[in-house]
C-alpha cells in the first residue's frame, strides 16, 4: 500500500466521475460555498439543494444576509432542521460584514473562529475557495478513511478522530487542494456509502484494507448506544373561527430557539385548566419528535374560540393565517401540525 498514490487515483476518478454541477460549486464565491457547507452539516445533498436555492433567492449576497432580521433567516431555514446552524450563519454574516469589511477570511484558522464553523467546515471552505492545503474530516471522509485504513473504534471518539485527522493530512496531494476536497467528499457520498458500498467503482479499493479483507460493513464502528429517555408535552393549537392560529416566540436558547411554535403544557390537565371551560377541543393524534438525547412525544390539542384575550396577554407571539406561516420561522412540529390542518404550502 506504500506505493499506492491515494490522491492521484482519487483525483483521476473525480475528473471523470465526480459531481461538477452542484449549485454551490462556484469556487470563486466563498458565500455560496460557506452557505452550502453549513447546510450540508448533518444533512444530505439531495435534501439541501432546494433549500440552498430558495435561501439564495431570499439572501443572494453576504450583505443581504447580514442585514436581514433573524426571523427572516429562520423562516427561510424552516424545515431544514438543526436551527442553531441558521442562527450561527446569521451571526457570522454580521461579523464578516461589519467587522471584516465584507471580506471573507482566506485561511482555515480564521474561519474556524467564526460561529458554527468547525475545523473541517473551515478547511472545506478555504481549500475549495482559496486552494489552501488543509484536510477535512466530515462524516463522508471519516467513512472512507476508517475503511481504507481499517481503523477500529467509533470515529466520534477523540482518540479515533485524532488518528483520522493525521491520516487525512498524510493523504493530501501537492496540488489541486480544492478538487481533492470535493473528490473525497464525493467518494464518501456516492461510492463509499454507509450501506452497500460500491467497491467496484472505487478508485482506491485496491489499497483499501476493509475491501481486501471483505470487512467493509465493519467500518466505521457504530456509535455506542445509550438509552434515550422519553418526555411528553401537550401542545395547544389555539385557533380562531376565521382560521388564524397562535404561535409563541420561543427563547433564543433551548430547543427550537428563536422559532415560533405552539404553547406547551406539561399535562393535559394543565392545558385544560388554562383554556376556558366548555371550549370546543379536539385531541389530535400524538406523534414523536427525535432529539439527540431524548424522544419527545407531542400530544396536540386543537381548540377553536372566537377570542383569546388571556392567550395574547400571557405569551409573546402572534396570530398567523395560511399565508403568513410561510414568512416566519416555525418549529418542525408546528409545520407538521399546520400542514395537517390547512395543507402543505404550494
Amino acid at each position: 500500500m506504500t506505493s499506492f498514490n491515494f490522491a492521484e487515483a482519487l483525483l483521476a476518478w473525480f475528473d471523470q466521475h465526480g459531481r461538477h454541477d452542484l449549485p454551490w460549486q462556484t469556487p470563486d464565491d466563498p458565500y455560496r460555498v460557506w452557505l452550502s457547507e453549513i447546510m450540508l452539516q448533518q444533512t444530505q445533498v439531495k435534501t439541501v439543494i432546494p433549500y440552498f436555492e430558495r435561501f439564495l433567492q431570499a439572501f443572494p449576497t453576504l450583505e443581504s444576509l447580514a442585514e436581514a432580521k433573524i426571523d427572516q433567516v429562520l423562516a427561510a431555514w424552516t424545515g431544514l432542521g438543526y436551527y442553531a446552524r441558521a442562527r450561527n450563519l446569521h451571526r457570522t454574516a454580521v461579523m464578516i460584514h461589519q467587522d471584516l469589511g465584507g471580506k471573507f477570511p482566506d485561511n482555515q484558522i480564521a474561519w474556524a473562529e467564526l460561529p458554527g464553523v468547525g475545523p473541517s467546515t473551515a478547511a472545506a471552505i478555504t481549500s475549495i475557495c482559496f486552494n489552501e492545503r488543509v484536510a477535512i474530516l466530515d462524516g463522508n471522509v471519516k467513512r472512507v478513511l476508517t475503511r481504507f485504513f481499517a481503523e477500529p473504534g467509533w470515529p466520534g471518539a477523540s482518540r479515533v478522530a485524532n488518528k483520522l485527522w493525521g491520516q487525512a493530512e498524510s493523504l493530501l496531494p501537492k496540488t489541486r487542494f480544492g478538487d481533492y476536497t470535493q473528490a473525497i467528499m464525493d467518494l464518501g457520498a456516492t461510492v463509499c456509502s454507509r450501506k452497500q458500498p460500491q467497491c467496484h467503482r472505487c478508485p482506491v479499493s485496491e489499497a483499501c484494507i476493509a475491501h481486501r479483507t471483505g470487512e467493509q460493513d465493519a467500518f466505521p464502528a457504530a456509535k455506542p448506544k445509550k438509552h434515550r429517555p422519553s418526555k411528553s408535552i401537550w401542545m395547544l393549537i389555539a385557533a380562531t373561527e376565521e382560521g388564524d392560529y397562535f404561535v409563541e416566540k420561543r427563547p433564543d436558547q433551548g430547543i427550537w430557539g428563536g422559532l415560533h411554535s405552539f404553547p406547551e403544557f406539561a399535562s393535559l390537565d394543565a392545558l385544560l385548566q388554562w383554556i376556558q371551560a366548555g371550549a370546543n377541543r379536539v385531541e389530535l393524534t400524538p406523534f414523536k419528535h427525535q432529539f439527540t438525547h431524548y424522544e419527545l412525544v407531542i400530544h396536540p390539542v386543537l381548540v377553536r374560540k372566537a377570542t383569546w384575550p388571556a392567550l395574547t396577554s400571557a405569551y409573546e407571539g402572534q396570530w398567523i393565517n395560511d399565508l403568513e406561516r410561510l414568512n416566519i420561522g416555525l418549529s418542525k412540529p408546528a409545520v407538521t401540525l399546520l400542514e395537517q390542518l390547512v395543507g402543505a404550502p404550494d
